[in-house]
């Protein structure tokens, strides 16, 4: 494969997945300890942040402010399906641990 196929290939390239620890510290003003989250409380509290988040960058899109990014907010929305899917695991787990096999 010449290498002018290899650039185009790696410019098209889907997004890397989405990491808590290497993308939430980029969108979201939060200390390290509040990013490890050790219970559903924790999760719901970051998720009803990264909603603020959403709904802020939201209304600054909708009024054409100046400093609306386009970018940062699909990113934030990327990771707040992330996080939401990961929190209904979560959810999920307990009642699939007490459901009898």
């Amino acid at each position: 494969m010449p290498i002018q196929d290899q650039i185009a290939v790696k410019r098209h390239a889907a997004p890397a997945p989405y990491r808590r620890d290497r993308d939430l510290p980029a969108l979201l003003p939060l200390w390290p300890h509040e990013m490890q989250i050790a219970s559903l409380a924790e999760h719901a509290r970051l998720l009803a942040r990264m909603r603020r988040a959403l709904r802020v960058e939201r209304q600054r899109g909708i009024a054409g402010h100046w400093t609306y990014d386009l970018a940062r907010h699909s990113r934030l929305l990327c990771a707040y399906r992330a996080e939401t899917i990961a929190y209904l695991q979560r959810l999920r787990e307990p009642a699939a641990l007490a459901a009898p096999a």
